[in-house]
This record gives structure tokens, C-alpha cells and sequence, in this order.
């Protein structure tokens, strides 16, 4: 990879190459985009086959950060960091306490989270060098568990896929086929089942799905199964690139709407979709709700403030349908369009304030 050529092409601001041999910290540190604000993003740890794949991923990350914060309206940028380790074998305090100081060198122009591989302790030890960093112990202030709000964030973008589909955002009596029933989707099936949603589940976890089916009385069936089945809305909350062309062969559902990252596996996919007249509801717009939440943690976190913000997640899903047809375009490339167009948007702002700036300058001197 001829980095800085592949960080022009892509806009990337900066790329942060940490280590310490007494750790064995081996961290990048990659800085997409800062016109909105610090770039937010979390520290992924994962056994990379080569130095140039764990590079590849954190610029990836990052710039997929950028957008996801910008479409959920916060004043943030985009960032990520991938530690290059195994998370069960390879951890220690000292690793996580030095990559704390490389964050802490970097002023406030990063700011970390937990992500794959990564934990609550692993954040309260960076804490110990540096303030700048979110999903930390409640007894430092932070918000907790951010599955139950990533699930209710889901569930508001759900209703307003359901709107754009229906005319109405009401649940009542339609079938929802949730695929995953992990901590964020447990969470959404109960809202879900609330407003008088019909349930057909599945997971691997034969325990997470007798659970859905005792307290909600979903229905369960095999992994495989969930594509097919009918319902009106399907809710991916489990594996990414789960809408391919083996999927759209049978999927039955009018919306697809759910927690999962990375849920078209090829930008071909989105194009189907819309050509067919299914609702999608991109997956960083509606599943925005962890990082609106632990966003919040950055001006002292005050749950009620955050899960008001959390609410808008349906607003911002409402306006991808907007722009779609606006400009005639299928969701995915909407949701893309609002987040760019809100960057552009603080750009400009800056450009002419800075022209005024030097304006009145120049008339001083």
C-alpha cells in the first residue's frame, strides 16, 4: 500500500503509528476526518495476518466513523485505532496505560471507546493517562452498558423505515423477523414486543433464543431459515454482508432495518433494493444510538439529555428517505449524501469565517 497516496485519495488527515516494546503495544491510531470536530472512534484489538491488514482496517474504520458520526448529527470526526494482538492472550495493564499516553500526545484530536476486542477495563486504563476517552467505568462518570440504548436508537429508526414503508410508524401486529438475539437485539425485541410486534427469531445460542420465545412468544426458527420466512420487516442484528445475492433470492420483507454493521455486501445489493421497492434503513444511521450515547460522556453524561438524542435517530432516518428521493438515489448512497453534505456544510462555514477573519485583518494593518 503506498499509504500516502491511498490517505490523498481518501482525504485521511492522519495515520498514528504507536509502540512499546515492555508492553508489546503495536498500535495505528488512523484520523479520518476532523472538520466537524475530535474524531470519535473506537480501539479495535485483533490477530492480523499482516502489518498492512491491520493498517488497512483502521484507515477503513475510520472513515466509516467519520460518516456515522456526522449522519447522527454530532459535532465529532472520525477516527479508529486497531491494537494488533490477540485480546485473550495478549493483554496487559501497561499496554493500555501506554496507549493511553499516545493518546493523551495527541491533544483532543482523538478520542476512544471500546470496539471488538476490547473492554470497560481496557478503557479505564487508558483513563488513568488521558481524559480523552469514552466508555468507561460508571463510577468515572461513564454511561454504562450501551446495549440497551444502541437497541432503543434500532427500534426508533425501525419505526421510521416503517413510516416510509406503511404511511404509519405504528408496529402493532406486524411480523419482525430478528436475526440474532445478542444484548442489543434481546433489548429491541423487548421494545419490539411492547408495541405488539409479532416475533420470529433466530441465533446460534439456542438460550438467547428460548428467551426471546418464553418472554416475548416469539417464534424460533433455524439460522438459515430467517431469510425466508414472511414478515413484514426484516431486522439484521447478528452478521454483517447478510443482504447478497443468495438473501435477495428469498427475502420476503418489505423493510430491512436492524442492528447489524455492514449489512450490504456489495454497494449492488443497496441498487436491488431500491430498484425493488424495499425499504432499507442504513445500518450506521439506525444503529447509530451507542456513539450518539457515549458522545454525551464527552460534556459530563446526563442520561436523560442522551436518550432525547437517541430518539433522533428516527429523524435521521426520515431524512435519508428524504434525500433518496430527493435525488433519486437508493438509501445507502442517501445516508452518504446527508453525512457529506453536513461536513461540506461546516467546511464552507469555517472557510468563510476564516476569509472574514483575515479580511479584518488586513484592513488593520
Amino acid at each position: 500500500m503506498e499509504l500516502f497516496t491511498y490517505m490523498e485519495k481518501y482525504d485521511y488527515e492522519q495515520l498514528v503509528f504507536c509502540q512499546d516494546k515492555n508492553s508489546g503495544l503495536k498500535a495505528i491510531i488512523a484520523i479520518h476526518d476532523t472538520t466537524l470536530g475530535p474524531a470519535l472512534g473506537g480501539t479495535r484489538m485483533w490477530t492480523y495476518d499482516t502489518e498492512a491488514d491491520a493498517i488497512e482496517d483502521a484507515l477503513r474504520l475510520a472513515k466509516g466513523m467519520t460518516y456515522k458520526n456526522a449522519a447522527a448529527g454530532l459535532n465529532l470526526g472520525g477516527g479508529k485505532t486497531v491494537i494488533i494482538g490477540d485480546p485473550l492472550k495478549d493483554k496487559n495493564d501497561e499496554m493500555f496505560r501506554a496507549f493511553g499516553r499516545y493518546i493523551q500526545g495527541l491533544a483532543g484530536r482523538y478520542i476512544t471507546a471500546e470496539d471488538v476486542g476490547t473492554t470497560v477495563k481496557d478503557m479505564d486504563l487508558i483513563h488513568e493517562e488521558t481524559d480523552y476517552v469514552t466508555g468507561i467505568s460508571p463510577a468515572f462518570g461513564s454511561s454504562g452498558n450501551p446495549s440497551p440504548v444502541t437497541a432503543y436508537g434500532v427500534y426508533r429508526g425501525i419505526k421510521a423505515a416503517a413510516k416510509e414503508a406503511y404511511g404509519s410508524d405504528s408496529l402493532e401486529g406486524k411480523t419482525i423477523a430478528v436475526q440474532g438475539v445478542g444484548n442489543v437485539a434481546f433489548t429491541l425485541c423487548r421494545h419490539l414486543h411492547e408495541e405488539g410486534a409479532k416475533l420470529i427469531v433466530t441465533d446460534i445460542n439456542k438460550e438467547a433464543v428460548q428467551r426471546a420465545v418464553d418472554e416475548f412468544g416469539a417464534k424460533a426458527v433455524e439460522i438459515n431459515e430467517i431469510y425466508s420466512v414472511e414478515c413484514d420487516i426484516f431486522a439484521p442484528c447478528a452478521l454483517g454482508a447478510i443482504i447478497n445475492d443468495n438473501t435477495l433470492e428469498v427475502l420476503k420483507a418489505d423493510v430491512i432495518a436492524g442492528a447489524a454493521n455492514n449489512q450490504l455486501k456489495e454497494t449492488k445489493h443497496g441498487d436491488i433494493l431500491h430498484e425493488r421497492g424495499i425499504v432499507y434503513a442504513p445500518d450506521y444511521v439506525i444503529n447509530a444510538g451507542g456513539v450518539i450515547n457515549v458522545a454525551d460522556e464527552l460534556n459530563g453524561y446526563n442520561r436523560e439529555r442522551a436518550m432525547k438524542n437517541v430518539e433522533k435517530v428516527y429523524d435521521n432516518v426520515s431524512r435519508v428517505f428524504e434525500i433518496a428521493k430527493r435525488d433519486g438515489v437508493p438509501s445507502y448512497l442517501a445516508a452518504d449524501r446527508m453525512a457529506e453534505e453536513r461536513i461540506e456544510s461546516m467546511a464552507k462555514s469555517r472557510s468563510q469565517f476564516l476569509r472574514s477573519e483575515h479580511n479584518i485583518l488586513s484592513r488593520r494593518s
